[in-house]
């Protein structure tokens, strides 16, 4: 019981927790955000060039694809360092959560993309046939089939982007980023804090499997199979 009572008596604890779950919080929700819009029509872009798509265009789908991969296989961390300069002329610093959110949706908006593009292949191609002979237009096609059909692996993906980003955004920490990663870093590890530490992990678990939760319902309640 006495260290519980010192864990909750840790002036840390009781005034930066907050105030860094806060930040992970904002800086995940708005990477979020920008994630969904950038990344969304980026699977369908990669999808409908694809061979076999709605407009195959094998040269613009090897370069969009090619893209893709490059951004997916850059470690998160050194992703952050590289584009710093970039951070700095959109957002005027390398510091703080708004900051940590360009490297953030840099990083997850490729890594989105290939979700929807594999949502939008799990659609059955006869339902697609079937607008066509009704006449529908591509981007009819698009809205209505595709998307309304794979909405629940669209909400997957996202729940899933949501959660990297989660993890993204601890180590976004590491370079002044904000948020609970630099707590842990700053408190718990420098300073050698178990129970900041501990508390920092604890929180980032309880976001996680609230959004994972919430994310599970959603998918559920889209589906329309």
């Amino acid at each position: 019981m006495s260290w519980w009572s010192d864990f909750l008596a840790n002036p840390v604890i009781q005034q930066k927790l907050p105030e860094a779950t806060v930040e992970t919080l904002e800086m995940v929700a708005l990477s979020s955000v920008l994630t969904a819009l950038l990344g969304l029509p980026l699977g369908l872009l990669l999808h409908a060039t694809a061979p076999g798509g709605l407009a195959p265009q094998p040269a613009v789908s090897r370069v969009v694809g090619f893209v893709v991969n490059i951004g997916r296989s850059l470690p998160f961390i050194i992703l952050m360092v590289a584009v710093l300069p970039f951070t700095r002329f959109v957002v005027g610093t390398s510091l703080g959560w708004g900051a940590a959110v360009v490297p953030l949706t840099l990083g997850a908006v490729p890594f989105f993309a290939r979700l929807v593009e594999t949502a939008l292949r799990e659609v059955s191609p006869g339902k697609v046939e079937a607008a066509r002979v009704m006449g529908s237009t591509r981007a009819k096609i698009l809205r209505a089939v595709l998307v309304r059909e794979a909405l629940p692996g669209l909400v997957a993906g996202l729940t899933v982007t949501v959660i990297a980003l989660i993890s993204y955004s601890a180590m976004a920490g590491a370079i002044g980023g904000g948020g609970l990663g630099a707590l842990a870093i700053s408190y718990g590890y420098q300073r050698f804090d178990p129970q900041v530490m501990v508390a920092c992990v604890v929180v980032i678990v309880v976001i996680v499997q609230v959004f994972q939760v919430v994310g599970d319902v959603l998918a559920r309640r889209v589906d329309h199979r």
